[in-house]
């Protein structure tokens, strides 16, 4: 079976787990895990920032990033399908009293005209005052789209006067770098605090890290137990995120070749079903219409298994287990499902 479904399926590597096995580890919640110290360290050195805090996920990251910079009762403002207002079930809300509002953007990147007209830093007694941006990049149900650096560094120009946020949801901002060349330091500096996964395109099997100033990471780190999510021995998943950094971070030039040769082949059967000029890193969407269930049934019939993210669009991710003959054969059974 090739799975596509998402790049949180992939399993460590016979290598990663000899790393996993032979790691120093130490008590993480009495602050004394080696190994987890390095990662952190590790991590906010390569986006510019002061001190980094490992957490079990993603959702967990970005929970922790907005927390320290919106209040109860305050507003965060992101694009419509950010995966901070789209999938992280509520939490910023029911957990943190967060408010949001939303622009859209077909490619899910920044707009700055939005942003400028929603933003409303100190909006008075009667109604929320905005405290934080949050950008995706890459942005996920845009299809791994990547925010252009030069938007980015306008977005920080436009709310550093007033006093305005910025969190980074960087799940896949290694893809970004990989696919435009950008540092990941270039990026990561523009935020106040970033949100970076080691379980996907990276193929750990469990972990982010989210970076920012040190008293932040400090405070963060209080809110995690609070949260329940203190760890003990965590080094060992630390290891596996190390190795990653080490050895998989180029690699995801790989999947961005296979995820183009996908779409390439698809659209060479039915070109209104995938855009070519979205398709930026490992990420493609199939607009198939009320054909995406079928579709995703019929595959999964033939090795293939995909998922629907929104109505008629049929979502594919390459990653670290999908060869390129997976992504040959895989391309073909899609090729011959939307061949009209």
């Amino acid at each position: 079976m090739i799975d596509l479904r998402s790049d949180t399926v992939t399993r460590p590597t016979a290598a990663m787990l000899a790393a996993m096995s032979t790691a120093e580890t130490g008590d993480d919640v009495y602050g004394e895990d080696p190994t987890v110290h390095a990662l952190e360290g590790r991590v906010a050195e390569l986006l510019g920032h002061e001190a980094g805090l490992f957490t079990v996920s993603g959702s967990l990251a970005n929970v922790l990033g907005v927390r320290s910079l919106v209040a109860p009762g305050q507003e965060l403002l992101c694009e419509e399908r950010a995966h901070v207002v789209r999938a992280e079930l509520g939490a910023h809300a029911a957990w943190q009293g967060v408010t949001t509002r939303t622009w859209s953007d077909p490619r899910g990147h920044v707009d700055l005209d939005a942003v400028r007209r929603l933003m409303t830093p100190d909006a008075g007694p009667y109604m929320v005052s905005t405290a934080a941006v949050a950008v995706e990049n890459t942005h996920n149900f845009a299809g791994g789209t990547v925010q252009p650096l030069a938007a980015l560094r306008e977005l920080r120009a436009l709310v550093d006067p007033v006093g305005v946020r910025l969190h980074l949801d960087g799940a896949r901002l290694w893809n970004a770098h990989v696919a435009t060349g950008v540092a990941l330091a270039d990026y990561g500096r523009l935020f106040d605090t970033v949100a970076v996964c080691l379980s996907k395109g990276l193929g750990a099997p469990v972990g982010s890290v989210l970076v920012g100033s040190a008293a932040a990471m400090a405070e963060a780190r209080v809110w995690r137990k609070r949260l329940g999510a203190g760890w003990r021995q965590a080094g060992v998943l630390a290891a596996a995120g190390l190795y990653a950094l080490d050895h998989h971070v180029d690699r995801l030039a790989d999947d961005h070749a296979h995820a183009r040769l996908i779409a390439e082949t698809v659209a060479a059967a039915d070109p209104a079903v995938v855009d070519l000029a979205a398709v930026e890193t490992n990420v493609v969407l199939l607009d198939v219409g009320d054909r995406a269930a079928g579709l995703v049934e019929r595959a999964a019939a033939e090795g293939v298994l995909t998922g629907t993210v929104g109505p008629g669009l049929v979502r594919l991710i390459t990653h670290l287990d999908v060869t390129a003959e997976d992504a040959k054969r895989a391309a073909g059974v899609l090729a011959a499902l939307v061949r009209p």
